[in-house]
């Protein structure tokens, strides 16, 4: 582990002297690259996705782990998008001259070497991979067991663009050692890793920002809610709560518990479980929430889980006060939304729920890197330092000052 790290100084080194517009282009043949490869990326995925059938991965699991050809051509279009994106390195962030006579400036720089841990998809792995070197980054990725054979290709594929471009393929490098003790030995390399970012389930994160040695933006599960208050435009409401649900259940941006006002429960809850059942999802609700419709009973441990399935908790709520106190005590601080038509109490939920990302009269689902513009991202950041939300390219620089001086002397 420590040899492979200290080769990758010297690929930290050439990304340095990469330009703009040589970046644009080997992204581009990264891009191309996955589509004429895409039928050994299929056949390696196929490897995969009969390990996860073997191992009984639930359907959520399966989804995210499965390439098609069309899934592939969104891996490349998003590669593109990398690459017309504004450049991310070197922007002067700020200026300004002291009465020292010193000019300041601000300037964004790479990170550095990131390593970035994740699980199940392996889009994630040219999504980011593009989004390091795009802003000047070498990354060290580590995928899922269950997506072992797919990462490598796709991997694959993208280094053989850097060596036919004499670059060293290790700009964008697997970790050597995938085990368990190969991770938490690659998380104390704070000497040679700059930045560790995990991305998937709660153990996965836990452990990282348990024991990293270096500093961790954590991409936390996505225990999404949507509110529906007295005033909301009710044919919204069920627009949107059915689309946060049910448009895809296994990802971290789909609503899992949804609150409703008391007052429009007994007309509302009728016409949502219409709904739903017609979606085949399982609902479970609060005591109160079975006076109105037949459902399973929430348990206490049900609105603290992220279901990445077509399962959904429902609770009704006196206010939009103790919706927020929901929310604040079950939520994973990812996304959140509220339903209503009364501007003082959109801007009490919007000020006070504190989650990277707040909507009002809109599905938890636009949370995503290229529905916000940022192109692909490296996942929905749940830290709040220093990314919060869909972290794209500038949120993997960091800056310095540039200090210009004509011979300045402190007195």
């Amino acid at each position: 582990m420590k040899k492979f790290l200290e080769n990758l100084q010297d690929a930290k080194k050439v990304m340095a002297t990469l330009s703009s517009a040589c970046k644009i282009d080997l992204l581009q043949q990264m891009a191309q690259a996955l589509l004429k490869n895409s039928q050994y990326i299929l056949q390696e995925n196929e490897k995969d996705m009969h390990y996860a059938r073997e191992n009984n991965l639930s359907t959520a699991l399966l989804d995210r782990l499965l390439l098609t050809h069309e899934r592939i051509e969104a891996m490349a279009n998003a590669i593109d998008e990398i690459a017309s994106l504004n450049e991310p390195v070197g922007r002067i962030l700020d200026g300004w001259v002291v009465p020292s006579g010193l000019r300041i400036e601000k300037v964004s720089i790479p990170i550095g070497i990131i390593a970035i841990i994740f699980e199940s998809r392996p889009n994630v792995t040219s999504d980011t991979a593009a989004l390091c070197f795009k802003s000047n980054n070498v990354c060290v990725l580590k995928g899922g067991k269950e997506a072992e054979h797919s990462n490598y290709a796709i991997t694959s594929v993208l280094q053989n663009i850097l060596e036919t471009n004499h670059l060293p393929k290790n700009i964008i490098s697997l970790v050597p050692d995938s085990s368990h003790e190969g991770i938490a030995k690659l998380i104390k390399m704070d000497t040679f890793i700059d930045l560790v970012i995990p991305r998937g389930g709660e153990k996965l994160i836990e452990f990282i920002s348990k024991n990293a040695s270096m500093p961790v933006i954590k991409h936390d599960k996505g225990l999404c809610h949507i509110f529906i208050d007295k005033d909301a435009n009710i044919q919204n409401a069920i627009k949107i709560s059915i689309n946060a649900k049910c448009q895809r259940t296994g990802v971290c941006n789909a609503m899992e518990t949804l609150l409703v006002h008391a007052q429009i429960a007994q007309t509302l809850l009728p016409q949502l479980k219409e709904q739903y059942d017609a979606n085949a999802t399982k609902l479970l609700g609060c005591s109160n929430t079975k006076t109105f419709i037949d459902v399973e009973q929430a348990s206490e441990l049900d609105w603290g889980i992220e279901y990445l399935d077509n399962i959904l908790s429902i609770k009704i709520v006196k206010d939009v006060n103790e919706a927020c106190d929901h929310i604040a005590k079950y939520s994973s601080g990812h996304s959140e939304a509220i339903i209503t038509e009364n501007y003082s109490t959109a801007e009490y939920f919007l000020n006070h729920v504190d989650s990277s990302c707040v909507y009002l009269n809109a599905s938890t689902r636009f949370t995503d890197g290229a529905e916000f513009g940022f192109g692909a991202e490296v996942g929905i950041s749940t830290s709040k330092l220093h990314a919060r939300g869909p972290m794209g390219i500038n949120d993997l620089t960091t800056y310095k000052y540039k200090i210009y001086g004509q011979g300045n002397a402190r007195a």
